[in-house]
């Protein structure tokens, strides 16, 4: 544990556990190939860089909102992409990152020791740490089961990470209701959302899903759509009051996207080509990856979108990550998820095709 003398006991990086089997995975002659982390490995586009470049020499501060350029190109790309209307400028707040936001969001929205943090039960780890990092207790829900009376946070994820599923209209509708019930924000993480395969996610802020706004936000990242993982890009949404809090705090803490950032996510929200050109990427290294891991015995369960195919052998999930890196595959333990994912393994798209192929190769020989 990672102890902090003012604050609360953290987990461990769980990545930090996977170095015995990395430095056995590099060993293969055919070098390694690291599914483990949803990091992007294709260029930037270069409609992004350019806009980037544009505003290299403004020296003054940015403003912690954004300006009002990106903010209105967030509008019309959330409605154009994703359907989602009736949506403020001033509801929109840039992020550094996505993570940032989640591990911060429920100090910033005030919770605190005593209070309940609700995850699922297999869950992006940040979910958890930021709940600690308030002192908040963390419940872990499963599949549509609603939070308990009291919860002050419900973190929803879909398309999910790391399973892949995908909440229907109607399941977000419930989730959304049960923890209104409970008294709780809703925060979306929809991360993936520009990557459907076999099932079409929603914003939880579609009018399908939700009538108004109250007490429910989005958070959105170009990571993945954009692969601008380097660029530090996300975006929180929603309810007007809530933005306009996280915002004041934000102005306070400096937490604050740099100015050339800005641009070029405005460039990234105006272009839906680039989106569409990346989606194609991944779908075709999916589409030889995942018939590569089924011939091999693995079972691969939801992945419907998203970034990972969640797999399973049928056994610990430590013992498939040491079979995988006998044949200098890499991928992350279910364990880092919850003691639900203990028999899966997260396999990511996010490596180049020559390493997609030299997995598949290895998995099918």
């Amino acid at each position: 544990m990672i102890i902090n003398r003012r604050g609360p006991a953290l987990p461990d990086f769980p990545w930090d556990s996977l170095a015995g089997h990395a430095a056995k995975a590099r060993k293969h002659p055919g070098g390694v190939v690291d599914l483990s982390v949803g990091t992007p490995v294709d260029p930037v586009p270069a409609v992004i860089q350019s806009a980037l470049s544009s505003v290299a020499d403004i020296p003054g501060y940015p403003t912690t909102h954004g300006t009002p350029e990106l903010r209105a190109a967030f509008v019309a790309a959330v409605e154009r992409r994703y359907g989602v209307t009736g949506l403020s400028p001033d509801a929109v707040l840039p992020t550094i990152g996505s993570k940032e936001l989640v591990a911060w969001l429920p100090t910033l929205l005030g919770v605190g020791p005593g209070d309940v943090v609700a995850v699922p039960a297999v869950a992006y780890p940040t979910y958890e740490v930021g709940a600690l990092l308030a002192g908040a207790e963390v419940v872990r829900l499963a599949d549509d089961e609603p939070p308990p009376a009291g919860t002050k946070l419900v973190w929803l994820n879909s398309p999910s990470n790391p399973t892949g599923r995908v909440l229907s209209t109607e399941q977000l509708r419930a989730a959304v209701a049960a923890a209104r019930a409970a008294g709780a924000v809703v925060a979306s993480d929809e991360c993936y959302l520009a990557l459907p395969w076999d099932a079409e996610p929603v914003s939880v802020l579609h009018p399908s899903v939700v009538d108004d706004f109250d007490g429910v936000l989005a958070v959105h990242s170009l990571s993945k759509s954009s692969s601008l993982a380097g660029y530090r890009a996300g975006f929180v949404f929603g309810d007007p009051e809530l933005v306009a809090g996280l915002l004041e705090l934000r102005k306070h803490a400096g937490m604050i996207v740099p100015r050339p950032v800005q641009e070029a996510m405005r460039a990234a929200l105006d272009d839906d080509e680039h989106v569409a050109e990346q989606r194609a990427r991944y779908l075709a290294r999916r589409s030889v990856l995942k018939p590569a891991l089924e011939a091999a015995g693995f079972t691969v369960t939801h992945s419907e979108a998203g970034l990972y195919l969640w797999s399973s052998r049928d056994e610990d999930a430590w013992e498939t990550i040491s079979w995988l890196a006998d044949r200098g595959i890499l991928a992350a333990p279910g364990t880092f998820y919850g003691p639900a994912g203990a028999r899966h393994v997260r396999i990511a798209l996010t490596a180049t095709d020559e390493r997609v192929a030299a997995a598949v190769e290895r998995l099918t020989a």
